[in-house]
């Protein structure tokens, strides 16, 4: 794809001017970096980094017949969302191949959003619109919507300083929507607190016309208490060393959910699509399982690199890798048998980077924790 097709978010103005290094993501046009990923990784860590997430994509469920259509859509229970609260799921195929995985939010009985991955917006919504037996009101609305995200141990108290509003309570995975004009002056806004990284912080959805106003008030706001604006490169490392998976990579609909570690969003004891098949996966048990590894010697698990037992016999391969920037080792995820002598935390594995082996001990996340 070459630039000029490529789409820009609001905010490409503003990630030009401070000159970040951009490439191509998701037909977007996007932020990598804006100084060294290693300092906006450890700003994440330690304080707080602001990220661009305007990609994403957004879809609006209404109607009376709201909540059956994403019930029978996605692996987890939404008779468990009430007002103001957010969950995370997976979309299946009939085979239990992960179509996406996404958010699921309540804003009441008869209004949800669904957030979903850039890549696959077109495809997912042609997939909601086939799987709408219930007859729900389906909207994407990802070209009206802009999406920052600001994460870090200091992210609320700089919302805070930048807006008045102050949402330190504001549980995991509930949200809130201010009274017009409460937040930096917005007529629409959505304060989640859901995260990418590993560390605490809010998403915040607005008008696309709004993003660069509260763009430049975080930072402004965050100057004091080092805040950075951060690029996918960090957003990268920060999302592997908290163990979460990249769809495309870690989950793709070559995968099922309880092979991939996501059994906890995947409630089988009620009908969706793909629960029939998942169903007899887990009577069988998986074949495999997603694991996640640090490197006991130098060197950088690339996806693709093939994962080998003891004995040097293949049996899996890496689907994310890269140093870990907390830890300065190499880190990454993968697919191996579903043998507790592969899988089991501390389970030895080894690596294959152009016939050297390299030696590695599966960990369970998130990883710039293991001790």
């Amino acid at each position: 794809m070459d630039d000029t097709s490529l789409r820009l978010t609001p905010l490409h103005g503003e990630h030009v001017a401070l000159g970040a290094r951009m490439m191509p993501f998701a037909g977007f046009d996007m932020p990598v970096q804006y100084g060294s990923i290693i300092d906006e990784h450890f700003a994440v860590r330690r304080a707080a980094g602001l990220f661009d997430v305007s990609h994403m994509g957004e879809v609006m469920v209404r109607g009376p017949h709201a909540a059956a259509f994403i019930q029978r859509l996605v692996s987890n229970d939404v008779t468990k969302l009430d007002d103001g609260k957010a969950m995370y799921s997976v979309m299946c195929r009939p085979d239990g191949g992960i179509v996406d995985d996404l958010l699921v939010y309540r804003f009441a009985e008869r209004e949800y959003m669904l957030v979903i991955n850039a890549a696959n917006v077109a495809g997912d919504f042609a997939w909601m619109r086939e799987q709408n037996l219930a007859g729900a009101e389906l909207e994407d609305i990802s070209d009206r919507t802009a999406l920052l995200a600001i994460q870090g141990p200091r992210a609320f108290e700089i919302v805070a300083k930048a807006s008045g509003l102050d949402l330190a309570d504001l549980a995991y995975y509930r949200f809130v929507v201010p009274p017009t004009g409460s937040f930096l002056g917005l007529d629409r806004v959505i304060l989640s607190h859901t995260g990418y990284t590993g560390e605490r912080g809010l998403e915040i959805y607005c008008d696309p016309d709004d993003a660069v106003r509260v763009w430049r008030a975080l930072l402004e706001a965050g100057r004091e208490s080092g805040l950075v604006p951060t690029g996918l490169g960090a957003r990268d490392t920060l999302r592997l060393e908290a163990g979460y998976c990249l769809y495309g990579n870690d989950i793709t609909t070559e995968t099922n959910p309880l092979e991939a570690g996501l059994g906890w969003v995947t409630k089988l004891d009620k009908d969706f699509v793909g629960s029939d098949a998942l169903r007899a996966v887990k009577t069988r048990g998986p074949a495999r399982r997603l694991v996640a590894f640090v490197l006991e010697e130098r060197g950088i698990p690339r996806h693709g690199y093939e994962i080998a037992d003891s004995a040097g016999t293949v049996i899996g391969e890496v689907t994310s890798g890269t140093q870990s920037p907390v830890l300065g080792k190499g880190i990454g995820m993968g697919y191996v048998p579903n043998d507790a002598s592969f899988t089991a935390p501390g389970s030895r594995i080894h690596v294959l980077n152009r016939g050297k082996a390299m030696s590695a001990v599966v960990a369970k996340p998130p990883l710039h924790k293991v001790s």
